[in-house]
């Protein structure tokens, strides 16, 4: 740390090892406390912020953590980390054991393994941070990311999950951990984790339009300081400036405040960053001037921040005495950019049409609820057979016991998941109907299932096929008319597949996913018989249609047929082609 450092002072801790988890080596963690002791009210406690935080008092919570500098080997972030990371989970919260599952899932056993782990491809080598982790630690943080990864496949890349991830496990163990990633990555009211790179540059050019507003000095100043290689590269690196180049003990009061409030406290912070870099280098003859003209402004900040004058506390109160920077206007300035972003991109064809369920929802931010529907398909037992058996019958040479035959289902249910779109496997799977206990009937079908939106449906055939299809459109919509008074023939959106489960897993999406795709020039519409998704009236329901029909059902949900169909360019989903239906299951998503 600099010698300048006047508002913080260096204090030696007798339980510095006693303050973290073993897998933390605190040997270089540097612990800084305001001074001089006794000025300020004594620091709060987590037993005194549990009632604000649950009883909603948002705003003063917010002021109480911005105002108590705790030192970094505080015990409080034991606790609070992961109740300010909860506040943010999507829907009901997971099932004691539910990452242990997910584990052994993925890696076939819960002991950490010799060999590195291979990490998501949305993790680069630079954005594998540890900070203080130990070797062990590290591959804490890698599993941990690895199982986020499994669980939330649409994440294609997110510089600061694994940082992130790392800071959280200084504090809480493994498990925890995971769950408050969970929350963050799944998060709606607020923006935690970008998961895309679109996003991830919205992120820094949105900093590079408020600061030119709000530190319009700092920003000045850095412009004239980039010179021919421009601001934007400057401001491309401004998450690092934060997660990278910040002390240890700066980081963890920031991300305080950044669990309760969100990313905005990161263009706080990078804003204040830029300020006190002007200040410290707008004097030609001070050693950052000299620093940012020799070697560059890029590696001048880095470096200040890295040696930040200024104490956490000073840090913070900077960044959050800018005036006038509300978060509506922080979420005004995103969306516009992002808007031109995508507006540049060039887009070939038709756009695809997207469910009413797409609205005001986040993009790529997923949290699995499988354990749910897990739980679900194999607890549930009728009097004569076990419903898992129902779903996925084998030999019983195949598998010694039932825990093998569940783990086989539950493979095969996060492949289905995977396949769903990503902000659908936020929510809750609810069984809305099943002919083993509402009886076979379209009326009372279409009672339990009609509003609910998007639906999957689960096909078994007395031949033991397993197939279906996720419906992107409410059934109701089959009594919706046209211009002319006439009632749809067909409904539903580009969203809609269809899947095989047993004895063969696949996925077969629209024609149109693959059309809009395409980087052929040419006319890319759609023909109509290619968007025939969804139909259905009183004596039958269809999905998919031209040259065919993917999945017919009769009135008493008995018999039906497949076909390969123009719309999903399917195979018939059973050798046969037809099929007599012995168990139908509709799920919905709580909260959908």
């Amino acid at each position: 740390m600099p010698s300048v450092m006047l508002s913080a002072v260096l204090e030696e801790e007798p339980d510095l090892y006693e303050a973290f988890p073993p897998h933390v080596d605190p040997s270089g963690i540097t612990i800084l406390t305001d001074s001089p002791p006794g000025k300020k009210a004594p620091l709060k406690t987590f037993e005194e912020l549990q009632p604000i935080l649950q009883q909603g008092r948002k705003r003063e919570l917010k002021l109480l953590i911005r105002e108590n500098s705790w030192p970094i080997n505080s015990p409080i972030r034991a606790s609070l980390w992961p109740a300010l990371c909860r506040q943010h989970q999507h829907g009901k919260s997971m099932l004691d054991g539910f990452y242990w599952d997910m584990v052994t899932q993925v890696f076939g056993t819960v002991e950490l393994p010799d060999k590195p782990i291979m990490l998501p491809p949305f993790v680069e080598a630079t954005h594998c941070l540890g900070y203080h982790l130990t070797r062990k630690g590290r591959a804490v943080a890698d599993r941990v990311v690895s199982v986020l990864g499994y669980a939330c496949p649409d994440i294609t890349y997110s510089p600061s999950l694994y940082p992130i991830t790392a800071a959280l496990l200084h504090f809480m163990p493994e498990e925890e951990c995971y769950h408050c990633m969970a929350s963050l990555v799944a998060s709606k009211e607020k923006m935690f984790i970008t998961q895309t790179k679109l996003l991830n540059e919205v992120t820094w050019k949105t900093v590079m339009q408020i600061a030119k507003k709000h530190a319009k000095s700092a920003a000045q100043h850095l412009s004239r300081l980039s010179g021919a290689i421009g601001p934007e590269r400057i401001y491309a690196d401004w998450q690092w400036w934060i997660l990278a180049a910040l002390p240890f003990p700066h980081l963890v009061r920031v991300l305080d405040c950044f669990f309760h409030e969100g990313i905005k406290v990161f263009y706080r912070v990078a804003l204040a960053i830029l300020i006190l870099f002007h200040k410290h280098s707008t004097n030609q003859n001070s050693e950052w001037y000299a620093e940012a003209t020799k070697n560059g402004v890029d590696h001048a900040v880095d470096k200040f921040c890295r040696n930040m004058p200024a104490s956490p506390t000073k840090l913070l109160r900077t960044a959050f005495s800018i005036r006038a920077l509300s978060s509506q206007y922080i979420s005004r300035v995103f969306i516009k950019t992002e808007m031109t972003l995508k507006s540049k991109q060039v887009i070939t064809g038709s756009r695809l049409v997207r469910s009413r369920s797409s609205d005001n929802l986040p993009t790529s931010q997923s949290q699995v609820n499988i354990q749910m529907m897990s739980h679900t398909l194999t607890i549930r037992e009728s009097p004569r057979s076990s419903h898992l058996a129902l779903w996925f019958p084998f030999p019983n040479a195949v598998f010694s016991d039932q825990r093998q035959h569940s783990s086989d289902l539950r493979q095969k249910l996060f492949t289905l998941w995977s396949w769903l779109p990503v902000r659908i496997t936020m929510y809750q799977p609810v069984l809305l109907y099943t002919t083993e206990e509402h009886g076979c009937s379209l009326t009372t079908f279409y009672v339990r299932v009609e509003h609910h939106e998007p639906t999957l449906l689960m096909i078994k055939t007395c031949n033991n096929e397993v197939f279906g299809a996720y419906c992107s459109t409410r059934w109701f919509e089959r009594n919706q008319k046209d211009e002319r008074g006439n009632r749809q023939a067909y409904f539903g959106t580009g969203e809609t597949f269809l899947f095989s489960l047993h004895p063969a897993r696949a996925k077969y999406p629209w024609v149109g996913c693959a059309k809009n795709d395409s980087k052929e020039e040419g006319d890319t519409r759609t023909a109509h018989a290619n968007s025939l998704f969804m139909a259905a009236d009183n004596t039958m329901i269809t999905i998919g249609g031209g040259e065919g029909q993917a999945i017919w059902m009769d009135e008493n949900i008995r018999f039906g047929k497949t076909d390969r169909c123009s719309t999903f360019n399917n195979p018939p989903l059973c050798p046969s082609g037809d099929f007599e239906i012995r168990v139908l299951e509709v799920y919905g998503f709580s909260g959908a």
